[in-house]
């Protein structure tokens, strides 16, 4: 009897005190996330974050970097300013490399680039002074597809009548999809396309409209249907081509590049160019801003994706909302860079690149 009611009273203890730690645990893990918060809180309470623009007042990048820092504030903790600053210089590339060499790594810089200088390195251009694998990504708003086409009001209609007569399109830089998409389409269809660049966007627009350039190839479609809403709604555009994994809900007619061309190393190189248009509309950290600050920031941008007044905005601005994480991102660009080097010379003729 006495020692039945000893191993009764083990019993009792035993279970209180597995109560008690499960109770300690809680409330420990419980201080510990409110220590976590008030300590996120508290690094940016207070504090100015730059969002640097790699494109001009106005263009599609602007209104998207814009929108996403009017409302990420809410979700940073401590609820910081986020001014927008324009560095519209080569087609993102002067951003991009300020933010690999000269911005400070204190979580208060956040990038808007444009997709396309991400694979530059790959190609081999000179003036790409960064490693894309060693940002740190926050996410993208939206996936891009590209167009490729001609004023409506001009003689050459289809693709066909390209291969005989010159298109003029234009392009901000060498490194822009505008730049890139037409090479290709020369390269591997016999098209006869054009490329002057020194276009900025609103100029590129007013060339195009005016009869001093023929046409658009390698416009994002998305960005169209935020800056020229007319142009999309009206069919201003003699649509040929347009690029992707899958056509586009609002394009079921135009082909995809990957489907007019028979080469299967050629198509599979296209496929690898296209990469880029996956990240969309880049946000970046410089490489070497601290893990617990590029997780605060991801965290505030997938929240933001999310956030009521953001979608009102983004609707509200003719914005499409196909969002991608940071980690994802990481992913994609770690994967391009180990892409086979046979694959990656085709890739590079058809780019009009050099190898290293």
């Amino acid at each position: 009897m006495l020692s039945r009611i000893c191993t009764d009273a083990a019993r009792k203890n035993l279970v209180f005190v597995v109560v008690l730690a499960a109770v300690l645990a809680g409330e420990m893990a419980g201080s510990m996330r409110v220590a976590a918060a008030q300590t996120s809180e508290s690094i940016y309470r207070g504090k100015q974050i730059r969002m640097v623009i790699g494109n001009t007042t106005g263009s599609s990048y602007d209104t998207y970097a814009r929108v996403l820092a009017q409302h990420m504030t809410r979700h940073i903790p401590g609820s910081p300013i986020i001014i927008s600053q324009n560095m519209p210089v080569a087609a993102s590339m002067q951003a991009t490399n300020w933010a690999f060499e000269q911005a400070p790594k204190d979580g208060t810089v956040i990038a808007a680039v444009y997709n396309s200088v991400l694979p530059e390195p790959l190609y081999g251009n000179p003036a790409a002074r960064y490693d894309p694998r060693k940002f740190e990504y926050v996410g993208s708003i939206s996936r891009q597809q590209n167009i490729c086409g001609t004023w409506h009001t001009h003689p050459v209609k289809t693709l066909e009548q390209a291969k005989s007569q010159q298109v003029i399109v234009t392009a901000s830089g060498n490194a822009s999809d505008s730049a890139i998409l037409p090479r290709i389409l020369n390269a591997v269809l016999g098209t006869k396309f054009k490329v002057v660049l020194g276009y900025a966007t609103q100029r590129a627009r007013l060339a195009i409209e005016s009869g001093e350039a023929d046409g658009a190839c390698g416009w994002s479609w998305s960005t169209l249907k935020t800056t020229a809403p007319e142009w999309t709604q009206q069919r201003l555009l003699n649509l040929f081509a347009q690029t992707g994994a899958k056509r586009q809900a609002d394009l079921p007619d135009v082909p995809l590049v990957t489907e007019l061309v028979t080469n299967p190393n050629d198509r599979r190189a296209i496929e690898f160019l296209s990469f880029q248009q996956e990240m969309g509309r880049p946000f970046l950290m410089p490489p070497g801003t601290p893990a617990h600050l590029v997780a605060i920031m991801r965290r505030a941008f997938d929240d933001t994706m999310k956030d009521p007044l953001f979608l009102a905005s983004a609707e509200k601005t003719l914005m499409e909302v196909d969002p991608m994480s940071g980690e994802e991102m990481q992913r994609i660009i770690t994967d391009a860079y180990a892409t086979p080097k046979a694959l990656l010379q085709r890739a590079l003729e058809l780019h009009g690149g050099s190898a290293q």
